[in-house]
């Protein structure tokens, strides 16, 4: 299969936001881009599919993608079935599955799809998760900064392959998120931590930070990384990392992580299988 981007659409503004996402993410890549919609065999009146009629979707969304980004190859698909199962095969071979948070049939107040969702939590490939609509101002920060969450005991190899290679792609600094918390003695203890204590656990993160770190650095020796050793849960610091981020990525092992990341998520999120 050639490699590709496959980004999945419905009607809703969110994932028109996502395929220009995975758009520049394609002309980035030197990739073609499928736009894939999945219409449900029972899906709604159709009255109610105005102006969209399901064989014309991802027809509607690939035009308009060409004609903002003209040197975009696209191909769109137009299917009926399931839209996990339909998804999740087509991306078993693609680059990336770029998905808006939720989708048209999403109820209010949930904040991520449950497409979405099952496509992070089972996709044999990365799949990005991308907040927002075309009319918003876009992320704060950088938008070509990029974060990924690194467990310096237990590094996941591919979210690091991805961050890394993003990173190159843009040019732009990588900033890897060390969580830590301290010894279970410490924590449990009633007295304060001294702190030459802390100084001493805090180096010896940095070191396996460094550590965990180094065969991507030789891989990727033009990419600068900034190193943060941060004494938070993961949730909590990715979440403070991503306010100026274009991208984070994450591993899927981290699912609490992940999950928790995507509720809070001002920047597109990319998680990636183990």
């Amino acid at each position: 299969m050639e490699r590709v981007i496959i980004t999945g659409v419905d009607r809703s503004a969110r994932s028109r936001a996502a395929a220009d996402w995975a758009a520049r993410e394609a002309l980035l890549r030197e990739l073609p881009l499928w736009v894939v919609h999945v219409a449900p065999p029972d899906g709604p009146d159709p009255a109610e599919r105005w102006p969209y009629h399901p064989a014309k979707v991802a027809d509607r969304v690939a035009a308009e993608l060409a004609h903002r980004h003209p040197a975009l190859t696209a191909r769109s698909m137009n299917l009926t079935g399931a839209p996990v199962i339909a998804l999740r095969a087509l991306a078993e071979e693609a680059e990336l599955l770029v998905l808006g948070l939720r989708g048209e049939g999403a109820r209010a107040g949930i904040v991520v799809g449950s497409t979405a969702s099952a496509l992070a939590a089972e996709c044999t490939r990365p799949v990005v998760l991308v907040p927002g609509t075309l009319a918003d101002d876009g992320p704060p920060g950088r938008a070509d900064a990029v974060t990924v969450g690194i467990d310096a005991r237990s590094p996941a190899g591919g979210a690091a392959d991805l961050a890394f290679e993003a990173a190159r792609l843009r040019g732009a600094r990588l900033r890897a998120v060390h969580a830590w918390t301290l010894p279970a003695e410490a924590a449990e203890s009633p007295f304060p931590v001294l702190e030459e204590d802390r100084a001493t656990w805090e180096d010896d993160e940095v070191q396996r930070l460094s550590d965990a770190l180094r065969p991507w650095r030789g891989k990727y020796p033009e990419v600068d990384v900034l190193q943060d050793v941060v004494l938070l849960t993961p949730e909590k610091a990715l979440a403070h990392a991503a306010g100026n981020s274009g991208l984070v990525v994450v591993g899927r092992h981290a699912g609490g992580t992940a999950l928790g990341l995507l509720r809070h998520a001002k920047c597109p999120v990319a998680v990636v299988p183990g």
